[in-house]
């Protein structure tokens, strides 16, 4: 068997960028959507409930992240036709909200733009607050979507959207892990755990909200591209 050298190494490319497209949309959904940083507030909504409740809970509020996002991912491209929205445009718009919740999080708190104090106080008196505003818009909040559709303005390839859809899936999947069994992910955490754990996300939220802002303005041509 001869194997072309050429071929190959064009696969690996492929192959190469493939990965590191998935890693990018799984980090950047991820940290978005940041289930650590919403155990607090679950846990307080939640208070006095049993565990098989607290489970339905937290899959109604994983569930609704996964479709309000992977919707955002399918309808991208057309929101983006529809309002007459350039990638870089958004990927600005986009690198600043992350600035923002990023900020937030480097102090180890929960920012307004995820979640309003309003909103907390109104999802413990709500019979079942797993939709709004546990699912909407705690976990899938602005940030989280303007990363989703950030992220479908970049992809070229169908292999690139699975990758995307993929990366909400799994962010759901462990929303559900860490919400659902928050009693025992608080305790092994503890207090501090949970807050360093935060200030990690938010140190890399940061730094992912300044790559958005580059290549937004690298895409207009306002700088070069390093």
């Amino acid at each position: 068997m001869i194997f072309e050298p050429h071929s190959v190494s064009l696969a690996g490319l492929q192959h190469s960028a493939y990965v590191r497209f998935s890693m990018l949309a799984l980090s950047s959904i991820f940290f978005l959507v940041d289930p650590f940083a919403a155990l607090p507030t679950f846990l307080a909504v939640t208070a006095g409930v049993d565990q098989h409740r607290r489970r339905r809970i937290a899959r109604k509020a994983s569930l609704t992240a996964l479709v309000f996002l992977s919707a955002f991912a399918v309808a991208g491209q057309y929101i983006f036709k529809m309002f007459g929205i350039t990638l870089p445009a958004f990927e600005i718009a986009g690198g600043v909200i992350l600035l923002l919740i990023g900020l937030d999080m480097l102090e180890a708190k929960r920012s307004p733009t995820q979640e309003s104090s309003e909103e907390a106080t109104d999802a413990q008196s709500k019979e079942d607050a797993g939709i709004v505003p546990l699912g909407i818009p705690m976990l899938a909040g602005p940030g989280a979507i303007a990363s989703v559709m950030v992220l479908v303005g970049q992809a070229q390839t169908k292999w690139q959207m699975v990758a995307i859809l993929a990366a909400i899936f799994i962010t759901a999947a462990i929303c559900y892990l860490v919400l659902g069994n928050s009693d025992k992910v608080a305790r092994a955490l503890g207090d501090t755990g949970i807050r360093i754990l935060v200030r990690i996300m938010g140190l890399l939220l940061v730094a992912l909200a300044v790559q958005y802002f580059v290549n937004g303005m690298v895409d207009l041509g306002v700088i070069t591209k390093p």
